[in-house]
C-alpha cells in the first residue's frame, strides 16, 4: 500500500485490533458482562497495589508529593543549540489537590494523540484549538523523527533496523516548521508533550523485541532529535521551543502498544512518571507498574454492548471496515455514530459510576473520510462541558494521583466501572 504523500504512518504500522477474532486481551475481556453494568473484577492483578509502594503495605505511609520545578529566576534560558529553552514552570496546569473525606472524585478524561505532526490537514492545530475552546488539556505524543529532515535520516540508528529506516514517512521541511510552531503553542496552553518514540516499528523487530538497552537508545535518540532540530534543519528564523524536553517529557506511548515490560525498565532512569503503552484494560482506576503510573487504553462497549473494544480510532477502523482506511462511504455516517456512541457509553458508565478516568487515544488521520476525527470533535464538546468533568493531560492526571492517599486509591481501584458507591466509604 503506497502511503499518501504527507501522511504520518503507513496502514501496516497499526495498533493491535480488538475485533472478536483478533483480541488484544484474553477472550473473556471481550465477552465479559461489562455491557450489563458493573463488572466482577476477579482476574489476578500482577501489578503492585498503589497503596503498597513503601515498605510495610499495612503501615500508614506519607502522601507522595507532585513533582515541583526548582525556583525560576524569571529569565528565559536558551538550551543547547537554541532549539529549546527553559521559560519557567508551565502555566495553567491543573493544581493537584487531595480529595476531602466523602468527596466524589472528578471525572477525568484524557484525549491523547500519537505522532503529533502538523501535516497538510492541520489536525494538530485543530485539536489544540479545540482543547483551548473547551478549557481542556490534551497529551500530544511527538514522534522524534517528525523534527528530523529526511536528508538527515542517517542520524537515526533504530534498534534492529538499518540506519535511517522507519515504518513511517519522514516529514517535509514545511511540516517540521509547522510542527515546531504547534508544539510551542500546545505547551504554552498547558498541554502535555510526551513521546511516541521514533521509527514506529511494530511486530517482528519492533518494540516488543527490544531489550532495555535498545529502548534506552530509542529514547536517547528521541531527545537528540527534538533538542537539536535547529542544527539538523538549519533553520535560524524560528525561536526556540519554550520548554526543556528533559523536564517536560515524563511519559509516552509505544508504537502498536508493544514492548511495555522492557520499556518500563528503561524509562525509570529518565525520571518518567507514566506510561500509556499497555495493550488495554477495564475501565478501572489506574495503578503503578514498576513505580510508573500505567495509563492503558480501555475496553469500551462496541455496537450497543455486543462486545468490548479498545478506546482508539484504529480499533474502530478495524471493526468497521476490516482495517481498510477507505471503507464504504455509504456507511460513514453509521460508523461515525457508532464511534460516538461507544465513547459516550464508556464515559457514562464511569461518570455515573466509579469515576475511573476515561482514556482515549487517536491519530491525526483521515481514515474513512475523517469520521474518527469528527467523532472526537463531538465527544470533546459533549463531555468537557459536563459538571464535575476535567479534561486533562496524562501528566496532570499523574500529578493528581500522586497527591491522593494510597488507601483511597486502593479503594477506588476496587470499584466496578458502573458502581456508584457511597463516597464516604471510599474517600476517608
Amino acid at each position: 500500500m503506497k502511503p499518501t504523500p504527507g501522511r504520518r504512518r503507513k496502514a501496516r504500522a497499526s495498533r493491535r485490533p480488538t475485533h472478536p477474532q483478533f483480541l488484544t486481551l484474553a477472550a473473556f475481556l471481550v465477552v465479559a458482562s461489562v455491557v450489563a453494568g458493573s463488572l466482577a473484577l476477579t482476574r489476578p492483578d500482577t501489578t503492585a497495589p498503589t497503596a503498597s509502594s513503601g515498605p510495610g503495605s499495612g503501615a500508614k505511609s506519607p502522601v507522595p508529593k507532585a513533582t515541583k520545578e526548582p525556583a525560576w529566576d524569571g529569565k528565559t534560558h536558551v538550551l543547547g543549540d537554541g532549539s529549546t529553552s527553559y521559560t519557567g514552570p508551565q502555566k495553567g496546569a491543573l493544581k493537584p489537590v487531595p480529595l476531602k473525606p466523602g468527596e466524589k472524585p472528578p471525572q477525568f478524561v484524557v484525549f491523547s494523540w500519537d505522532g503529533a505532526l502538523e501535516g497538510s490537514d492541520h489536525l494538530f492545530s485543530h485539536y489544540r484549538e479545540l482543547a483551548k475552546e473547551y478549557n481542556a488539556h490534551m497529551t500530544f505524543f511527538l514522534t522524534g523523527i517528525y523534527l528530523l529532515p529526511k536528508s538527515k535520516k542517517n542520524l537515526y540508528h533504530p534498534p534492529m533496523h538499518p540506519v535511517g529506516a522507519a515504518a513511517i514517512d519522514y516529514p517535509t521541511d514545511e511540516h517540521i516548521r509547522d510542527t515546531v510552531e504547534q508544539l510551542r503553542l500546545a505547551y504554552e496552553q498547558g498541554n502535555d508533550i510526551g513521546t511516541h518514540f521514533n521509527g514506529h516499528f511494530c511486530g517482528a523487530k519492533g518494540g516488543g523485541d527490544w531489550s532495555v538497552e535498545e529502548w534506552k537508545s530509542e529514547i536517547d535518540q528521541f531527545y537528540s532529535f527534538v533538542e537539536n532540530w535547529k542544527t539538523n534543519t538549519g533553520y535560524t528564523d524560528i525561536p526556540p521551543l519554550p520548554f526543556d524536553f528533559k523536564k517536560e517529557v515524563t511519559g509516552g506511548r509505544a508504537p502498536c502498544l508493544e514492548g511495555q515490560p522492557n520499556l518500563l525498565k528503561a524509562i525509570k532512569s529518565y525520571g518518567w512518571r507514566y506510561d500509556a503503552s499497555s495493550p488495554g484494560d477495564f475501565q478501572i482506576w489506574p495503578t503503578k507498574k514498576n513505580g510508573i503510573w500505567d495509563f492503558p487504553l480501555e475496553m469500551l462497549p462496541y455496537e450497543n454492548g455486543k462486545y468490548q473494544g479498545l478506546s482508539m480510532d484504529f480499533n474502530f477502523l478495524y471493526n468497521q471496515s476490516n482495517g481498510e482506511t477507505k471503507g464504504d462511504p455509504a456507511k460513514y455516517a453509521q460508523w461515525e455514530q457508532q464511534t460516538v456512541d461507544s465513547y459516550m457509553a464508556g464515559f457514562n458508565r464511569v461518570y455515573y459510576g466509579s469515576r475511573a478516568p476515561l482514556f482515549i487515544g487517536n491519530h491525526f488521520e483521515d481514515w474513512n473520510g475523517g469520521i474518527y476525527m469528527k467523532s472526537i470533535d463531538q465527544v470533546v464538546k459533549n463531555v468537557c462541558t459536563k459538571k464535575g468533568v476535567k479534561c486533562v493531560s496524562f501528566k496532570e492526571l499523574a500529578d493528581w494521583m500522586d497527591v491522593q492517599k494510597p488507601k483511597t486509591l486502593q479503594r477506588l481501584r476496587g470499584l466496578d466501572p458502573a458502581q456508584s458507591p457511597d463516597w464516604s466509604s471510599v474517600v476517608k
